[in-house]
């Protein structure tokens, strides 16, 4: 049996385990090795801020993808490509969202190694959770994903700008 890119991205759900995994690597190096951050009194509120941030994107994400009736796990099958919500701004801001409450979390705890962490984490995410998702997306979507893909970022900037574009 082969794996077939446009049933499903993959057979393992990555993003939920690489976050499970960064966020224990974080907390254990913020253990081992505890460093601060040079700016604590204002690292505390602005990362309280930045998580309820980062949690409300993933919140709206995740309700617009069941607005829509398709799945929420990364290893499942896309039954429809959802370009309103956040996913008009972002191709991944459920995974964005987890990123920058990472890094509030560093502020909130007064640790970088969470900062650090969210950079590894969106690191691996991209290679073992969107690029798959999107070659899944493209397979299944085809000349709409492709213009979905050209006009929203995966991560972050213009809309309907190209990479690189000024």
């Amino acid at each position: 049996m082969t794996f077939d890119s446009r049933e499903r991205p993959s057979r393992i759900p990555w993003p939920p385990l690489i976050g499970a995994g960064a966020l224990v690597a974080a907390t254990a190096c913020a253990f081992a090795f505890p460093v601060g951050l040079p700016f604590a009194p204002l690292a505390r509120p602005l990362g309280s801020a930045l998580i309820a941030a980062g949690v409300a994107l993933v919140a709206w994400a995740v309700a617009t993808l069941r607005r829509a009736r398709t799945t929420t796990l990364p290893h499942r099958g896309a039954d429809r490509l959802v370009a309103s919500g956040p996913f008009a701004v972002s191709r991944n801001p459920i995974y964005l969202g987890v990123a920058i409450a990472f890094v509030g979390l560093g502020g909130a705890v007064d640790s970088p190694w969470f900062v650090v962490a969210a950079f590894i984490e969106a690191a691996l995410i991209d290679v073992f959770g969107v690029r798959r998702e999107e070659a899944h997306l493209a397979s299944r979507f085809g000349e709409e994903w492709a213009a979905y893909a050209a006009r929203v970022p995966r991560w972050l900037g213009v809309p309907g700008k190209p990479p690189g574009a000024s």
